[in-house]
């Protein structure tokens, strides 16, 4: 992950409270106002602490730390309640993170390399056809925002014949190869989503049948995410996909994601919802993380949801994309080629690896409930001075930073160990 250049903006959220009387507000807003500040947006809600009336949430681009600093000054004459739920600048401040789902339309021009945009030795970089259908094909994930239908690509006959191959050639690995849970839900795909060797399946059928699975959905992408952006967007159950192929002339090589990475690596492991419940571990995990944080839990991500293995039945098998989308590592990782060591978070986080060769370290989970479960004890000694969780119901992460909202959550675990009270009374 690049550092942040120091002359761009500081995106920053603030929330601050008051009671509901006249002038409250305007009060507030006219001191954001009198620093020269431009809201990019403004929330309000009912407060959730019996103290005040409303909440309110603010973001703005400061020009820097000390101004963030002036804004929360200047408001803190008129209400006491006022906290910084993220912000880009550094120093002791959160970097900001996304909250509800229409957060996640601001990474959709934050990519750090083009899907249209390729290197010289890439299969297709010489391909003028082949450029300008990427283009085209980016440029359609560009105008994707939340809530709308993923528009569908009309692949051609070209396309349609590479992903043939390598559908026919990675299936046909899989039985030997691929973990139990990807074996499970593969012909799931066949049957609601169009999988098959004869042409490309579209993401807006796989989204939802992923949704009705486990909720997670599916966004297009126009190309590579920064792994902050990335990982946050798991907190969410939401992943990213190009809707692009590899270069025709090398089906069963390609140097960055594409869809068949995506639609047979990925895919099929959301549907099932302990993977599903692992990998948004990950992504709350991510939020409000700082950069060294963030660095080692994409090194956790890339050995596990992209080259992971795991122990099952007495036997190794692959579930992570990277492999279960690549012929010769498929082969290779289950091999006695590489080194197998247990996936123990505090030691995967640090471990160094290739990314233009086939690893000479893989980390093997026991299962996947148990790989949660070190990745929360992981995160749990994070540098964060709060914790989250994702509200399923409003589809928005809550910062679990006071005593209100602590009780509050409290009081939804207690309604569920009711609720399960009562259905294992039933069943006894």
């Amino acid at each position: 992950m690049s550092p942040a250049n120091t002359n761009q903006a500081l995106k920053t959220t603030l929330c601050f409270s008051i009671h509901d009387k006249v002038g409250g507000l305007e009060h507030c807003l006219a001191a954001i106002k009198a620093m020269d500040i431009s809201l990019t947006r403004i929330e309000s809600r009912p407060s959730i602490t019996k103290e005040w009336d409303y909440d309110f949430f603010v973001d703005f681009d400061a020009n820097d730390a000390a101004q963030v600093t002036r804004v929360i000054e200047g408001l803190r004459k008129h209400t006491n309640d006022v906290r910084v739920i993220g912000s880009d600048s550094k120093g002791d401040n959160v970097p900001w993170f996304p909250r509800k789902l229409t957060d996640l339309d601001t990474f959709a021009e934050k990519v750090m390399e083009m899907g249209e945009e390729l290197s010289s030795d890439h299969p297709g970089a010489h391909d003028p056809v082949y450029r300008a259908r990427r283009s085209e094909i980016t440029r359609i994930a560009k105008t994707y925002r939340t809530g709308q239908a993923v528009p569908e690509i009309e692949y051609t006959d070209e396309e349609n014949e590479t992903w043939g191959k390598v559908y026919r050639g990675l299936t046909a690995m899989y039985p030997t190869h691929a973990c139990r849970e990807h074996q499970y839900v593969l012909p799931l795909l066949e049957q609601n989503c169009g999988y098959s060797d004869k042409k490309i399946p579209q993401i807006e059928q796989i989204s939802r049948f992923l949704k009705d699975c486990t909720g997670f959905t599916i966004r297009p992408v126009m190309g590579l995410l920064s792994s902050r952006d990335f990982l946050n967007s798991f907190a969410f159950r939401i992943f990213y996909s190009t809707q692009y192929i590899r270069h025709s002339s090398k089906p069963f090589y390609t140097p960055e994601p594409d869809v068949c990475h995506e639609l047979l690596g990925h895919v099929p492991l959301f549907a099932d919802p302990d993977f599903a419940d692992f990998s948004q571990e990950i992504g709350l995990a991510s939020l409000g993380a700082s950069d060294e944080d963030i660095a080692k839990l994409a090194t956790i991500f890339w050995f596990t949801i992209e080259f992971g293995l795991c122990r099952q039945d007495g036997e190794v098998k692959a579930f992570g994309a990277g492999l279960l989308s690549s012929f010769g590592e498929l082969e290779y990782c289950l091999s006695d080629k590489p080194e197998l060591r247990p996936f123990e978070p505090l030691k995967t986080a640090l471990q160094k690896y290739p990314i233009t060769e086939f690893q000479p370290v893989y980390f093997v989970a026991e299962s996947f409930k148990d790989a949660q479960e070190k990745v929360r004890d992981f995160a749990a000694n994070m540098n964060r001075p709060f914790s989250v969780r994702y509200n399923a119901l409003t589809q928005s992460v809550e910062v679990l930073d006071n005593k209100e909202k602590v009780l509050r959550f409290a009081k939804s675990i207690r309604d569920d160990m009711k609720t399960l009270t009562t259905v294992l009374e039933t069943l006894s």
